[in-house]
């Protein structure tokens, strides 16, 4: 007969896999008569009324929204933030990207350090961070501090994502989406000023260096990233995300080795090549 273990071991992954996921419950509160639900009822009729313009100055891009409005509007908050507190308040206003009305409780910016010579980017929040105000503190967010710490970067590093509000079920954020996000993100890098970037996961690299290629090709790799507007430039180096790791320990190997091979060049004097 064949042993229950390996089955267990099958199934507390999948578990885990549906948690990291954001599901925390597989059954309703209240018992449901499929069958009674599933009998048509005629809509009442509703009087449909437009829904009230944003406020004077605001852009709101929707589903099928303008999303080069957005953008301009987003850069030009950004640009008015002389800080990081402003630019959290900014981005906090700032009604352009969907994501923030798609069931988001708040915007997450940032933590770390104001002056960090490293910035980590990360993909977007999840449940954990969402109800929290602050990127990365989840499972994942503990073992990112975990193996930041072991590399001696803990204290060095600011910490925010490529877009500020947790997608639906936390799903990929769009290229729309990030590019709604995207003169926040330019901004907390020229205030921040660091001297390179940890791109956390394919959807941070993708969106960052402009690339088709696969997170697994991409890691380990150092390229150059350079604002839309050209005016920045800095080293930056992809690696995976520490979700993925807790769901494939064995790749943990490579990711350790990508911020020695980057703590490294962040070490040396010249910081050159």
């Amino acid at each position: 007969m064949t042993p229950a273990a390996p089955f267990d071991r099958v199934a507390e992954s999948l578990l885990a896999f549906w948690a990291e996921a954001g599901i925390d419950a597989m059954l309703l509160d209240e018992p449901l008569d499929r069958i009674e639900a599933g009998k048509f009822v005629a809509p009442k009729p509703v009087d449909k009324k437009p829904p009230p313009p944003p406020p004077a100055g605001q852009v709101r891009a929707g589903p099928g929204g303008d999303i080069a409005a957005a953008v301009i509007e987003a850069r030009r908050l950004a640009a008015e933030a002389k800080d990081l507190e402003a630019l959290k308040a900014a981005i906090a206003g700032f009604d352009g990207c969907p994501l923030k009305f798609e069931g988001a409780r708040q915007s997450v910016f940032c933590r770390g350090a104001a002056d960090a010579p490293l910035m980590v980017i990360g993909e977007g929040p999840g449940a954990e961070e969402d109800a929290r105000g602050e990127p990365f503190v989840g499972r994942a967010g503990q073992l990112l501090d975990k193996m930041l710490g072991a590399a001696g970067l803990k204290d060095r590093v600011f910490i925010t994502n490529t877009v500020f509000w947790r997608p639906p079920g936390n799903r990929t954020p769009s290229p729309q989406e990030q590019a709604t996000c995207l003169p926040f993100l330019e901004r907390a890098i020229e205030l921040v000023s660091p001297k390179m970037l940890l791109l956390v996961g394919a959807p941070s690299a993708k969106s960052m260096l402009k690339r088709e290629e696969g997170i697994l090709s991409l890691r380990g790799r150092w390229f150059e990233w350079r604002s839309e507007a050209g005016n920045l430039e800095l080293p930056a180096m992809p690696t995976l995300h520490p979700a993925f790791l807790l769901r494939q320990p064995g790749a943990k190997k490579k990711a350790w080795s990508d911020l020695l091979t980057l703590t490294e060049r962040l070490d040396r004097p010249d910081r050159g090549a």
